[in-house]
């Protein structure tokens, strides 16, 4: 019978948000259940891609009037107590919060044999012969590993049974509950609560779909969020923030909860309104949305089509190359990089801020099949900005780089005499820059084509080499790091 009237209580626990507590010792007692959680409404979701997120919601709740206590539950089980926020929309009768305690100590086998150590319990076992079960009465030495029991004068574990216990322990919940001792003058209130709460994340995918002139290409934009935090969003206003926000504690890092099943869900850019927030940007999207407990969730941030695209070769150099005398050859058939550029403007079709993420690109081989050529991850990206992608290495472009001649012109100061080749082994003409950098006070005295100045530390050469051939180019450059 006691049994039962536990199981009860721990089922109407779980199935309500509020309970109303008398004065003193706090405690969970079924009997002094108020209000259901679906006086919860008008729920908001805000989620930063730093793995955090705001919960906001308003709830109706039954007081006594005066000083009681208040159990708020069917929150997220990471959410951060020292964040939560309590106000009432009712614009008469006084409330406040004078004290708050956040409990987590949930109810599970395990906590309910801790709480159970050196106490009586009813130890239950399966009889063949007589069809019915046995009981004996047993005491819980410790709870290492398994339940350790004494039953009459003998001490066991891996008892071939179940056990049973008289009572809930106090402070053993259902679920994580805030427990509020409040003051109000009303027996009814309008609440609004807020916290921050960890294990809510978003990020941004891309995918990239380009021609086969290597020129235009149609980018897809998905938002993928992730809800680890302990509790689940029915019909929530969802909100994402792009940006870099400034918090004193670190975020956590996820914990390795398992993750749920995938929720696919496809639509058009209107899905979100974007606009400018602070110094960050704001997604809104716009209908109601319900993120379960571990579940991934994707969502259309944006399509865009006939983008733009450059493909760049770039062979790189160092700057300590300058500084010391190697006698000939430095590096051979050292790979070129290939990137992608595209302008995130509405002239290119986009002109949407753009989230950091992963950009994956795809290409259709001479069959029509898709094939993957490449990633990369892209920094949070404002509008009429630049967009590039490297891609990976190329591989029938290959480069040589010699020092001709090296002279030390005092402690911190050289010049040096270089060769580049560049070999093109593709059936079609290509272009390859070739960028320097160097570090100090520099000069180019001597070379082949004029360079082109990038900024204060690099200088570039642009080579068009035909199809099947090699070009190149020699300079001499002057270097006072010091």
């Amino acid at each position: 019978m006691r049994r039962a009237i536990l199981y009860t209580a721990v089922a109407v626990l779980a199935a309500y948000g509020f309970v109303r507590l008398s004065r003193g010792p706090a405690r969970l007692d079924a009997a002094a259940l108020e209000s259901p959680n679906a006086s919860a409404s008008g729920l908001k979701l805000t989620v930063y891609n730093q793995g955090f997120g705001l919960v906001r919601e308003v709830r109706e709740v039954t007081l006594a009037g005066g000083v009681t206590e208040l159990a708020y539950a069917d929150v997220a089980a990471r959410l951060e107590p020292q964040t939560v926020h309590v106000k009432s929309l009712d614009g008469t009768g006084g409330f406040r919060v004078l004290e708050q305690n956040y409990r987590f100590d949930l109810l599970s086998p395990d906590k309910l044999l801790e709480k159970y150590v050196g106490k009586s319990v009813k130890a239950y076992r399966w009889n063949d012969k007589t069809g019915h079960e046995d009981v004996v009465d047993a005491q819980v030495l410790a709870n290492n590993g398994g339940a350790i029991l004494k039953i009459g004068d003998e001490i066991t574990f891996g008892y071939p049974g179940r056990l049973a216990f008289p009572e809930l322990p106090a402070n053993l919940i259902a679920k994580p509950t805030l427990v509020w001792l409040v003051e109000s003058q009303r027996d009814k209130q309008r609440l609004e609560v807020s916290y921050l709460t960890q294990g809510l994340n978003w990020k941004a995918d891309y995918v990239l779909v380009i021609d086969d002139q290597d020129t235009r290409g149609d980018l897809t934009g998905w938002v993928t969020l992730t809800n680890q935090s302990g509790a689940a969003y029915k019909d929530a206003s969802l909100k994402l923030v792009a940006g870099d926000v400034q918090r004193v504690v670190a975020p956590m890092e996820l914990d390795g909860l398992a993750v749920g099943g995938m929720a696919m869900e496809q639509a058009d850019r209107s899905q979100f309104r974007e606009e400018s927030f602070f110094e960050y940007h704001l997604y809104t999207l716009e209908r109601p949305t319900t993120m379960l407990d571990n579940e991934t969730k994707q969502v259309t941030l944006l399509r865009a089509s006939q983008i733009g695209v450059t493909k760049k070769l770039q062979f790189y150099g160092a700057a300590a190359y300058y500084r010391n005398q190697y006698g000939g050859e430095v590096v051979s058939n050292q790979k070129v990089g290939v990137y992608l550029d595209m302008q995130n403007s509405e002239k290119n079709h986009l002109g949407m801020p753009l989230p950091k993420g992963i950009v994956r690109v795809y290409k259709a081989d001479s069959a029509g099949a898709q094939q993957f050529i490449g990633e990369d991850q892209i920094d949070h990206t404002p509008r009429d900005e630049r967009v590039r992608i490297k891609m990976g290495e190329a591989f029938d472009v290959v480069g040589d780089r010699k020092q001709m001649k090296w002279t030390a012109l005092g402690g911190c100061q050289s010049e040096s005499a270089w060769e580049v080749a560049l070999s093109n082994h593709k059936d079609s003409a290509v272009e390859v820059e070739v960028i320097e950098p160097a570090d100090g006070d520099w000069e180019v005295v001597e070379s082949s084509q004029p360079p082109t100045r990038i900024d204060a530390h690099s200088f570039k050469f642009t080579l068009k080499i035909p199809a099947r051939e090699s070009a190149h180019i020699s300079y001499r450059v002057r270097v006072k790091w010091c």
